[in-house]
């Protein structure tokens, strides 16, 4: 019971966390640590690595839920401009994905075994969370507001440029969506813009990094017990589910609000990950 207690937790901060610039995977970390993750029989170390990318996953699947119209190139209500600008936007995301899926095979190893660290995360929560505040701020004093306003009229050379951002999300703590968001305003993207483009490149991406990590976890011989596949629906489903919510908060409060309030969150939490460790409550290692 204890078990899937721990799996409707991170299934829920996965949800939540995924989709705002805050880093779903240092807030995973984080919370990991706190539960004595891994730790267990089945919580396993190679289990919970591959545990914690398939239920971001389930995450994406909110995203394809409540984008599907807008993704499906092949609906038949669209007219042919619309299909038209539908495959135009793809081709842009798979452009701007190549930078992090190039980085993400050459470094996913590297990161797993040194990165993954409570300290790491703190870190970048505190410096990211900064940049937020600070790009906002000069925004604030912008005589002209974004450029872009619509998503379908990013441009290849601009989303080559926001993948190219993205890379730094490999980084724990960074933010996948943070990263993205950030660049993508300072490339001149409004707020909602930045926002859902950021939405739409997660979804190869989560897809190709959960099929290399199950891959990988098979491939070094790795099985499921009864227990750890069903604590691993269990995770894909909250995600999905507490996402849904997540991602409407995100997009209706970015309307009327920009991301300072973010940018400090993201400080208070790195603060106080550095304090817990600093005092023994938090395994830092």
């Amino acid at each position: 019971m204890f078990d899937f207690i721990k799996s409707v937790i991170i299934g829920i901060v996965e949800g939540l966390t995924e989709f705002l610039p805050v880093s779903s995977t240092g807030h995973i970390i984080i919370a990991e640590s706190f539960m004595n993750i891994p730790g267990g029989s089945l919580w396993t170390k190679a289990f919970t690595d591959m545990f914690d990318y398939v239920i971001q996953l389930g995450a994406i699947m909110a995203v394809i839920q409540l984008y599907f119209h807008k993704l499906n190139p092949l609906s038949p209500t669209k007219t042919p401009e619309e299909r038209q600008n539908t495959w135009s936007l793809w081709f842009k995301v798979i452009v701007g994905v190549l930078p992090a899926a190039v980085a993400g095979l050459l470094l996913n190893d590297y990161m797993d075994a040194h990165w993954m660290k409570p300290w790491v995360v703190a870190t970048t929560l505190i410096a990211y969370g900064i940049l937020f505040i600070i790009l906002e701020r000069q925004n604030a004093k912008a005589v002209r507001g974004p450029w872009l306003t619509d998503v379908n009229k990013i441009t290849y050379r601009m989303a080559i440029s926001i993948g190219i951002i993205q890379v730094l999300s490999i980084i724990p703590g960074t933010s996948r969506s943070g990263s993205t968001i950030l660049g993508a305003i300072f490339l001149g993207a409004s707020r909602v813009v930045a926002a859902e483009f950021s939405f739409f490149l997660s979804i190869p991406v989560m897809i190709g990094v959960s099929i290399l990590k199950v891959g990988k976890y098979v491939l070094k011989g790795g099985t499921f017990t009864v227990g750890q596949g069903f604590i691993l629906a269990v995770g894909f489903i909250v995600s999905w589910l507490v996402a849904l919510f997540a991602i409407k908060f995100m997009l209706n409060y970015i309307k009327k609000n920009d991301f300072q309030a973010f940018g400090w969150y993201r400080i208070v939490v790195g603060i106080l990950v550095l304090v817990l460790g600093a005092f023994g409550v938090l395994h830092m290692g």
